[in-house]
């Protein structure tokens, strides 16, 4: 049987972990990246998450990040761009430490608060979605940047977006990548609370106290129906999403988009469509792999490439 420990037993590297008068705290540490979501800090919260499940003491999970700039930036975009643009099949590993931290959040059975101290962006909008309840500071912004970067966000929000705020403003989100503020999102439903950042943990307190003094199968219970459509349309959708990104990771798109947002340069978004536009690849830099080279008898080289580049011949038009 899975034992719950003491938080200070844990040695985490990404997290703090803190249990004490009935509420789990876990706090995204890595202010420097804007607590951005590396694989390793997935693999500790559903660690922490786990064990808060188990320990019969804890009755509210409150999920934060460090410092006041971010609650979590998303996913690493530095991580995505140096390696799995590179090796795209342990994206697929990624996507399923990200789904398990995701499932730990949602089957818990026990309530989980999304403390917004700062930016929420990407898969941290995702991981706020996964959150039963949401307090904000009044200084929070939430936007979804997919397909900005070359990526699709079906890690939670084209699945759960919809359900929070509408099918319309969902897909406005999705697809423009706008930010909201708090109020908006006070409005739009995807926040329960929204007050200054002075505040802020006293609202929470709040919030954890009304649900500590509930009968705890009941609530259980109470979480498990509310899932209903949300594990629904989850169940249905991210295998299919996994598999997809997988693949998508060894196409131009994302080669592009992250590695000019590590870089720190504009997109040229037209520069794809133009491709497409001209009858040439938008899916391969330098075009299909339809080439050989008669001197060394390389294939699937480039379509677009003028010399093999195994053994450095011109290649033979035709």
């Amino acid at each position: 049987m899975f034992e719950p420990k003491p938080a200070e037993d844990f040695v985490f590297k990404d997290l703090l972990y803190e249990k004490k008068d009935w509420v789990a705290r876990i706090t995204l540490n890595r202010p420097d990246v804007l607590n951005a979501l590396s694989a390793n800090m997935l693999a500790e919260l559903t660690e922490a998450v786990t064990d808060a499940s188990w320990d019969d003491g804890v009755a509210v999970i409150v999920i934060t990040g460090a410092g006041d700039r971010a609650f979590c930036a998303g996913g690493d975009v530095r991580e995505y761009a140096g390696h799995y643009t590179r090796k795209p099949r342990d994206y697929w590993k990624y996507m399923g430490v990200f789904q398990g931290a995701l499932d730990a959040i949602r089957n818990t059975g026990k309530p989980v608060i999304a403390r917004l101290n700062g930016v929420v962006v990407g898969g941290g909008n995702e991981l706020n979605l996964a959150c039963d309840l949401a307090v904000a500071a009044d200084h929070v912004r939430i936007r979804q940047v997919g397909v900005r970067v070359g990526s699709v966000a079906a890690g939670g929000a084209t699945q759960w977006l919809p359900l929070l705020i509408g099918d319309r403003r969902a897909r406005e989100m999705l697809m423009t990548c706008d930010e909201i503020t708090a109020q908006q999102a006070l409005e739009w439903g995807l926040v329960n609370r929204v007050v200054p950042f002075a505040e802020l943990d006293r609202a929470v307190g709040e919030l954890c106290q009304k649900l500590i003094e509930t009968y705890p199968e009941c609530l259980r219970y109470t979480k498990a129906q509310a899932n209903f459509w949300k594990d629904l349309v989850w169940s249905l959708t991210v295998p299919h999403a996994r598999d997809w990104l997988t693949v998508h990771y060894a196409s131009l798109e994302p080669q592009e988009g992250m590695a000019a947002f590590v870089e720190k340069r504009p997109w040229d978004y037209l520069a794809i469509r133009r491709r497409a536009a001209e009858g040439k690849s938008s899916e391969f830099r330098w075009g299909p792999y339809t080439r050989a080279c008669q001197g060394c008898g390389a294939r699937y080289l480039p379509e677009e490439f003028v010399f093999c580049g195994r053994c450095g011949e011109p290649l033979v038009s035709g």
